[in-house]
């Protein structure tokens, strides 16, 4: 009778735990995967005399990050003159950590599916580039795969 108690007193504290992580729903979150970055198009761009090449790319996996990456928060820091910028900005990169382009008020994930950066016309463009998605609020980046930037 005694051990069944002791039993009993050393695995209620165990089944307290399991019961009270059960009711509160406090399971871990699955983590977002990396973006994963191609190239969509390539156009030519004309601002002003110059022309320019523009390089278009999507995030083939756009659709696993939630909408409320993107919703506009006043509360960050401003982009510019936004000061509802999203929580999440977009970076682009060259394969050598240059920065291309930037994109600070996408305000759904299906924006992703037209990110770009642009070169003048007659300069080379580099080979490679990732994006980095950077998520403000919890100050965690997610780098994208190297695209190519050749049809």
């Amino acid at each position: 009778m005694t051990s069944n108690i002791l039993r009993l007193l050393v695995l209620l504290p165990l089944f307290l735990v399991l019961f009270i992580t059960e009711r509160t729903g406090s399971s871990p979150q699955r983590p977002l995967p990396n973006p994963v970055l191609y190239l969509t198009g390539i156009e030519t761009h004309q601002e002003g005399p110059k022309q320019f090449i523009r390089y278009h790319y999507d995030v083939f996996n756009k659709d696993a990050y939630p909408a409320d990456f993107f919703a506009p928060s006043p509360s960050l820091p401003p982009c510019g003159k936004n000061t509802k910028a999203a929580r999440t900005w977009v970076d682009i990169y060259d394969q050598k950590g240059n920065r291309l382009n930037g994109f600070c008020a996408l305000s759904k994930p299906a924006d992703l599916s037209n990110i770009w950066f642009a070169v003048e016309v007659g300069t080379a463009p580099p080979s490679w580039v990732y994006i980095e998605l950077t998520d403000r609020q919890t100050n965690t980046k997610y780098k994208s795969n190297l695209a190519e930037t050749v049809e």
